[in-house]
């Protein structure tokens, strides 16, 4: 069986409305204790008038008692249209003079002191009894009579319910009006809640403007804005998803083709050297789609806002640069480049993530070795610059970039013109979205020497303590 749900509106009625129901209960109980005394205290002085009607029938003959009640004396006494009567007279020496012997026979009363009035049964019903004791006559040595009179209580306890029920209906009506008011009221409030939920309820999923606020309780903005906030991090991370879907579609769709025409080519071949050469062109075409694919996800994996965390380490940046640097020798041997390492005598701790800052070192050293001519000189660089902060920079002997086109070589996709180099134009939007992660900040200027270009990175020293690193001593 399915549990039901917690709702709002059910909650507050019940916190309202139980507690004035409880208070209700509570009343109506004392108000019947209170109503069953004032009744009792009605007909106790009439039971106590019809003891003393009984003692007035008592006849003192020579010191010997006897009850004279007639019948008739006795129907118009104890007749009662709602309840029916017993009575019981005895003598001091305890002789019954009269009465129903079935009535216990209650405490014995002082002379003179005051009755003594409780609930007894009788002959199966429950009845209010009232023992007392009296002079027969009016002289002080007279006998004394205990007279007993018990009464059912049917006009008893119709009496209290008339009186509770004018006490608690009026209640009852107040309430049950307090109810409806409180249901509007609650039902009202609640309106902006039920119209949020219907601009939610109503929007595309394809819709991730910001919920309006305007009418929204105090105590439900903080989750709206929240909710708004998820949104637009939502649209952030979709935005970023499709401009990797268009980038990629953009990209993969000319090397795609090239490799159809050159497996449709090397298929029309007979020649064996032709079909070699067809495969070695696909091979290359194959290598450069590989790169693209590499540089498309490295792109999209370090987009801002693409990611969760980022586990940033304290790191040596004089020794990290050296390491990497030193993968890249043999690729600069191949196209005759002089590939050296500068450093400092002491480590450069910043705060770094080891595989996102490879993927920037690597970066660059690979724009400085295949941008540069062959016999060209690619210097890596690691020290201190003015401000305090750490710097990596990397020059090269490439093709100066001219000022005008600084501004957007970090942008995707973008080349400069008149280059033979192959490339997608990635590499250094990747270096930019890293150098980002890491709240470093790249410049690009022209090599000391006038000749080529300069990358630098600056970061921010590390805010942890320190860690030994292994040193590289090997020079390049």
């Amino acid at each position: 069986m399915a549990k039901t749900e917690p709702r709002l509106q059910r909650k507050l009625l019940a916190w309202l409305l139980g507690p004035l129901l409880i208070l209700l209960l509570l009343d109506a109980m004392a108000a019947y204790w209170s109503s069953q005394r004032l009744a009792n205290l009605a007909y106790d002085r009439a039971l106590h008038e019809i003891a003393r009607e009984i003692v007035l029938h008592v006849r003192n003959e020579g010191g010997r008692l006897r009850l004279e009640l007639s019948e008739t004396a006795g129907s118009i006494l104890l007749t009662d249209a709602q309840d029916r009567l017993y009575y019981r007279a005895d003598a001091g020496d305890g002789t019954v003079l009269g009465g129903d012997t079935a009535l216990p026979l209650g405490r014995r009363v002082a002379p003179g002191g005051e009755p003594l009035f409780s609930q007894e049964t009788v002959h199966g019903q429950a009845v209010r009894m009232i023992v007392t004791r009296m002079r027969v006559g009016e002289s002080p040595g007279a006998p004394m009579v205990q007279v007993q009179v018990a009464e059912t209580l049917n006009k008893r306890n119709r009496l209290a319910l008339e009186m509770v029920a004018n006490v608690v209906l009026p209640q009852l009506l107040l309430i049950v009006m307090a109810t409806a008011l409180v249901w509007f009221g609650v039902s009202r409030g609640l309106e902006p809640l039920k119209r949020l939920r219907r601009a939610v309820s109503n929007r595309s999923h394809l819709d991730l403007s910001r919920i309006d606020t305007h009418d929204v309780p105090g105590e439900v903005r903080p989750l709206v804005d929240e909710v708004n906030d998820l949104m637009a991090r939502l649209g952030k991370t979709f935005d970023f998803q499709n401009r990797f879907v268009a980038d990629a579609a953009h990209q993969l769709k000319t090397p795609v083709s090239g490799l159809k025409a050159q497996i449709e080519l090397a298929l029309r071949e007979n020649d064996p050297e032709r079909v070699r050469h067809s495969l070695a062109q696909l091979y290359i075409s194959a290598d450069r789609l590989s790169r693209l694919v590499r540089q498309l996800l490295s792109l999209a994996r370090n987009e801002p806002g693409a990611l969760e965390t980022v586990q940033l380490q304290p790191l040596d940046l004089n020794a990290f640069a050296l390491e990497v640097s030193m993968e890249w020798v043999p690729s600069a041997i191949k196209r005759n480049i002089d590939l050296g390492f500068e450093g400092v005598d002491e480590p450069l701790m910043i705060d770094a993530d080891r595989d996102r800052l490879r993927e920037l070192v690597n970066n660059l050293i690979d724009n400085a070795i295949r941008y540069s001519q062959q016999g060209g000189r690619v210097t890596v660089r690691a020290g201190h610059a003015g401000d305090g902060q750490c710097k990596l920079a990397i020059s090269d002997d490439g093709p100066s970039i001219p000022v005008a086109e600084r501004a957007r070589i970090f942008e995707r996709f973008h080349r400069l013109l008149g280059t033979q180099e192959d490339g997608s134009g990635l590499g250094l939007a990747i270096v930019s979205e890293i150098a980002t992660l890491h709240g470093a900040r790249i410049t690009l200027e022209e090599d000391v020497d006038g000749v080529g270009n300069t990358f630098s990175v600056l970061f921010q020293p590390s805010a942890g303590t320190p860690r030994d690193n292994p040193e590289l001593t090997e020079a390049l």
